[in-house]
């Protein structure tokens, strides 16, 4: 199986260390295919990144097929053009949002998503409440560092254990959601950090949970409803 993998920003994110992260827990047959939009935002950090980063994501969706692809993966939290290439693609397409928050939902009656900057906060607050889980979502907290920060992994971890420790003890969070997919390979860290403090809960990372959705919604032979994202009407488009 080939999985089409979308970086949908233009900075210099995409490392070895990320691609082996993201095909960890993939069956040994399945083949992820990078391919990164080339003009855009350098990350996605607000709605206006979202909507810059879209027309080359769909773009690049657009030749899934031809690469050999059964599925794709955007590789952000905040699912920039997902829905649309649901309409443009007949194969499941998922961000890193849903399942994220469908398995944190799904383990936990309350869970806190833990992100990069306040810009994005009242985006996470739409996509719950657009997924209908407001009622779980006991908070949204930020560790204060731009996606290009990230890199940084031993001040990332730190701050991810502060919040999700506040999380739990002034938020009443049951799960950890990491709320964006650069946060990568920090949840072992921050689950033994919660456990320190005696809170045996689960911490999730969002793109690995994205990327095995796929490859399981290919398994299983399912996809988008057609009935849900209808195809694109055909028409001049300039």
């Amino acid at each position: 199986m080939k999985l089409l993998h979308i970086v949908p920003v233009t900075g210099d994110v995409i490392t070895p260390g990320m691609l082996e992260f993201l095909a960890e827990p993939l069956d040994k047959d399945t083949v992820l295919v990078t391919e990164q939009i080339k003009k855009g935002p350098a990350s996605i950090e607000c709605g206006y990144d979202e909507a810059l980063a879209s027309p080359p994501i769909l773009e690049i969706c657009g030749q899934a097929k031809e690469l050999g692809c059964e599925g794709i993966f955007i590789n952000c939290f905040g699912d920039p053009a997902v829905e649309a290439a649901r309409e443009l693609v007949d194969m499941p397409v998922f961000g890193g949002f849903v399942p994220g928050a469908l398995i944190a939902s799904g383990l936990a009656d309350r869970f806190t998503i833990i992100t990069v900057l306040d810009n994005v906060v009242r985006m996470i607050h739409s996509n719950i409440a657009k997924l209908g889980l407001s009622s779980k979502l006991g908070s949204v907290r930020v560790v204060n560092m731009p996606v290009l920060e990230l890199g940084h992994q031993d001040e990332l971890y730190r701050q991810l254990t502060i919040q999700s420790i506040k999380a739990v003890e002034e938020d009443g969070a049951q799960a950890i959601l990491f709320g964006c997919t650069g946060m990568i390979g920090g949840t072992q860290t921050i689950y033994n950090g919660l456990l320190e403090k005696g809170y045996d809960i689960p911490v999730i990372d969002p793109a690995q949970t994205s990327v095995k959705m796929i490859e399981t919604c290919v398994k299983l032979g399912i996809k988008p409803s057609r009935m849900t994202y209808l195809p694109i009407p055909d028409k001049e488009r300039v």
